[in-house]
């Protein structure tokens, strides 16, 4: 009997940094969705602020979204960039 190909997500975050689900949001018909506003207090972000969407593909379709306050963008992108060329973090 042949065995079931797994499939594995595409950004299978470690235990380290994994999040949780806070809410599910509904894309509308004009591409819209709505943060519920626990989820926006928690997060602090305010009206008019700016979030990077970043995204992972898979097999050349994009499978994981990531929305960063722009203001930690920064952080994220020198996090990622120093491991990857072996800087020590701080």
């Amino acid at each position: 009997m042949a065995r079931k190909k797994e499939s594995k997500p595409c950004c299978t975050p470690s235990v380290a940094n994994m999040g949780k689900i806070e809410s599910l949001v509904t894309v509308d018909e004009r591409g819209q969705m709505v943060l519920s506003k626990t989820l926006r207090d928690k997060a602090g972000i305010k009206p008019g602020e700016k979030l990077a969407v970043t995204t992972w593909e898979r097999d050349g379709k994009v499978c994981c979204i990531t929305l960063i306050k722009i203001e930690a963008f920064g952080g994220v992108v020198k996090d990622i960039l120093g491991s990857v060329v072996g800087l020590p973090k701080k």
